[in-house]
């Protein structure tokens, strides 16, 4: 099959190490999250100050949200190029709001939601639906990426039909979730 953009046509590359790369990258991220949610001091610097990093997560999760919609959105107009930036642009934000989330959840306490009724088992489920995905988006994003890095089209439309759903709604999530309890973050 030739087309007329060159990139498509090149053979895919399927190295081994990319494959372990990913699946280990999809197992660490989320260990890595739940020992800092578990073990909250084992890496906490005394006096460092990340009350900030809350708002600044939630403004790169609208980001790529943000970039994920453009990103949809060009690769329904055939517009090849745009997409790829867009989707890049996407994981650098993302691969950005993880060391944020991280630096974080290391050096500050978890914050409790305050609201009571409708809106607390509001408040649950997407911070539920939101953490389980997320996990699983980690996985999804790495795999998409490698397909589409690969030069392994079909493979890669197969698994961002999945993955772009799933990304977005993570990142939506994030900033409701973000919005719901600032009022209960410590000052």
């Amino acid at each position: 099959m030739t087309t007329n953009n060159p990139g498509l046509n090149a053979a895919p590359a399927t190295p081994r190490g990319y494959k372990i790369g990913m699946l280990a990258l999809g197992a660490i991220i989320p260990v890595a999250v739940a020992v800092l949610y578990y073990f909250p001091n084992v890496f906490r610097i005394e006096g460092a100050d990340v009350s900030f990093l809350p708002a600044v997560n939630a403004g790169i999760n609208s980001l790529t949200a943000l970039a994920l919609v453009l990103g949809y959105y060009f690769i329904r107009q055939k517009d090849v190029a745009k997409h790829r930036a867009m989707m890049g642009t996407a994981f650098v934000l993302g691969a950005l709001f993880l060391v944020s989330y991280v630096v974080y959840h290391s050096q500050s306490v978890t914050t409790k939601y305050g609201g009571e009724g409708l809106m607390r088992g509001i408040y649950y489920f997407l911070l539920l639906t939101h953490i389980v995905l997320a996990a699983v988006t980690v996985g999804l994003v790495l795999f998409t990426l490698y397909f589409a890095l690969t030069n392994q089209f079909q493979q890669h439309r197969r698994i961002a039909r999945w993955t772009f759903p799933i990304w977005l709604y993570v990142s939506v999530t994030g900033v409701i979730v973000y919005f719901m309890i600032a009022p209960y973050y410590a000052h």
